[in-house]
């Protein structure tokens, strides 16, 4: 409990002398020096009371809203009947999960190693590649986005990571979409080919179908282990429950992100395949979370499966996201400062040409109740991803907030 009293200015700056000035101003160039009060939906009100229309959702955790009632619900309830579990041992709440992702997620990725974050379950997914194959080399595409630890930001498209070098070894990024450079540079070394089906990050860029079905034959031809990184897309965002279902493309692991846990508690999952699991089977322990898996987390994700599987919200996404695209697109016919939009379902992007333009649009349009941030690694695009939950009326809200802000930069 706070021993005072704090207002906006007395939060701001607090946080600038005890985190970082730079990250305050940071956070102000884009329109978000908000202090977040009330979240309920799709919304979020700041200390003053005022209503903005999340359109960041936490880089798409918050896939079923703010708060959803039944998530509450159960973490209340779970509250009082356990806590995080020793995470070495076994309980029910890991063995429901696990079975229950089993069933949700398409194909035969039937095992689970549960994580609490995005780049954890890179992390290990890496070490499950190399500890299998026997090899060293990973593999991935120009234009990834896969999170800030070691394995995660070594494997990442991002201007600042020699700042952080010496970085993991044997990693080899290729060109995006290029099958011949692919099939050029995938051999008996490699151990794992990391790839998004879409780089949310990089103007929401659609892996091709062809592309994926030609990586997963290479893949199986040569012993090496296809990853997929869905923590964005996944859960639904897309249309579908993943986005690889648009190519029938299985992978032989995938990782999901922090909407397992819908923004109410953290958690994020690993799944692959029982071939894959001999591996652990062999070497049992080689990679422990303490909150990674915990049984509070466990209980929180098991009904946001239940709940999705019962509302399927990736339906809503694939209409209201073209709803949005419409949208967008009827705005760049009067506009030119939008390029283009790309995505699919309710993770789209809007090019804005320059990186000071689409910071200048996220000001503008927090000013219009709408939240938005730009991509990471194409820092001139914009991204829109509500959540899953929008209504009609808030979509129409959302464009009516992007056409004005738009306007406003001339």
């Amino acid at each position: 409990m706070m021993s005072k009293e704090y207002n906006k200015d007395d939060i701001f700056n607090d946080f600038a002398r005890i985190f970082s000035p730079g990250q305050l101003e940071h956070i102000r160039s884009l329109g978000l020096d908000i202090i977040e009060g009330k979240r309920q939906g799709n919304y979020i009100f700041d200390s003053e009371g005022r209503r903005y229309i999340d359109c960041n959702t936490s880089s798409a955790t918050f896939n079923l809203g703010r708060r959803p009632p039944e998530i509450i619900k159960e973490l209340k309830k779970t509250m009082y009947e356990t806590d995080q579990g020793n995470f070495p041992m076994i309980s029910r709440e890991k063995a429901t999960l696990g079975s229950m992702l089993a069933d949700f997620v398409p194909g035969d990725l039937e095992c689970s190693v549960f994580s609490v974050i995005r780049g954890e379950t890179m992390e290990f997914a890496c070490k499950l590649a190399r500890g299998y194959t026997g090899r060293k080399e990973l593999i991935t595409v120009d234009g990834s986005w896969y999170g800030q630890t070691g394995f995660a930001l070594s494997l990442s498209d991002r201007a600042d990571k020699e700042s952080f070098a010496p970085l993991i070894p044997e990693i080899n990024i290729i060109p995006y979409g290029d099958i011949d450079a692919a099939r050029r540079s995938i051999t008996t070394r490699t151990a794992a080919v990391i790839i998004e089906p879409i780089q949310v990050e990089n103007h929401c860029r659609v892996a091709d179908k062809a592309y994926l079905r030609g990586l997963r034959v290479i893949c199986r031809e040569r012993g090496v282990i296809l990853i997929f990184d869905e923590t964005q897309t996944g859960m639904g965002r897309t249309g579908k429950k993943f986005a690889f279902e648009y190519s029938g493309v299985i992978p032989d692991m995938l990782n999901i992100g922090e909407a397992l846990g819908a923004g109410v508690f953290p958690i994020a999952a690993t799944v692959f395949t029982q071939e894959l699991n001999t591996f652990l089977n062999a070497h049992p322990l080689i990679h422990l979370s303490t909150f990674g898996g915990s049984d509070l987390g466990c209980r929180v994700a098991c009904k946001v499966l239940e709940v999705s599987g019962r509302t399927r919200p990736w339906e809503n996404a694939l209409s209201m996201g073209e709803k949005l695209w419409d949208g967008i697109e009827a705005i760049m016919k009067d506009n030119k400062c939008i390029g283009s939009v790309s995505g699919m379902g309710l993770m789209l992007s809007m090019d804005m040409r320059t990186p000071e333009m689409a910071r200048v649009f996220c000001r503008k349009a927090a000013t219009h109740g709408i939240l938005t941030s730009p991509g990471e690694a194409a820092r001139n695009t914009v991204l829109i991803r509500p959540a899953l939950t929008i209504t009609a009326d808030d979509v129409d809200r959302i464009i009516e907030g992007i056409s004005a802000a738009v306007n406003e930069l001339g």
